[in-house]
């Protein structure tokens, strides 16, 4: 009925006193739907203006939606998930990772991003960081005896979105650093990551057997993880300006 659900939005809007006011005397019909319509209207308001926030907030490089996204036929898809799942973002519900492995160029950080812009269209908060960056601004909050306050910021997000794993290794304190950050996500929240690098050749970014072995253990544990393959797209798209 109109009048509850005149009631359930009031509620969530937390507007007290609205539902009371329009339900003290014999209101019209026509008085109900036209503050239906119009609560409506605010809450659509309220949550795009939220979106946006949150979308600024996360640090992404671009702004490309899913629904913009291109797949292809080079992108290998686990069996644990499929792609209609991944977009409704039942992962993160499940605080599941998702690691996207393969060649520079084939579109990881572009899924990952468009990702972690449907999330922040659902209200979750996001952050996003080239990995060399977190570990930089990890090493620099430690050196300012800050590093406790930079990681609680850090772990209040819904999602991490860990980009560019494997292009520059880290030195032991940067690696133990990034290792006991991403520890603590470990069936709390959810983490993406992209990386040029296969599992076995993690430890030459860590610089750690032992560390890089317990680390992979921790993100595959609850994860689905993607093989990106074929030309790189920004090569590819190189080739064709040259041609024209």
């Amino acid at each position: 009925m109109m009048e509850d659900e005149l009631k359930q939005l009031c509620k969530r809007m937390r507007l007290a006193y609205v539902y009371d006011y329009v339900t003290q005397e014999n209101k019209s019909e026509v008085l109900y739907e036209e503050l239906l319509n119009c609560l409506k209207y605010e809450q659509r308001e309220r949550e795009h203006a939220k979106a946006d926030r949150l979308i600024r907030k996360a640090g992404f490089k671009s702004t490309k939606p899913i629904s913009q996204y291109e797949w292809h036929d080079q992108i290998g898809i686990p069996s644990s998930t499929s792609r209609e799942e991944l977009v409704t973002l039942d992962f993160l519900h499940r605080r599941e990772n998702l690691i996207l492995v393969g060649t520079p160029g084939t579109g990881k950080t572009t899924l990952a991003t468009a990702l972690g812009i449907e999330a922040c269209r659902n209200g979750k908060d996001v952050q996003f960081y080239r990995v060399m960056d977190l570990v930089d601004k990890l090493q620099k909050a430690s050196h300012r005896g800050t590093l406790a306050r930079t990681r609680k910021m850090i772990l209040k997000c819904d999602l991490l979105i860990l980009d560019e794993l494997g292009y520059l290794p880290f030195d032991k304190e940067g690696a133990e650093l990034l290792f006991h950050l991403i520890s603590d996500f470990y069936e709390e929240k959810s983490l993406i990551i992209t990386t040029n690098l296969e599992f076995s050749s993690w430890s030459k970014v860590f610089q750690d057997s032992r560390l890089t072995s317990a680390l992979v253990d921790r993100l595959i544990h609850h994860a689905h993880i993607f093989t990106f393959a074929g030309t790189s797209y920004r090569y590819t798209n190189a080739l064709s300006q040259l041609r024209n």
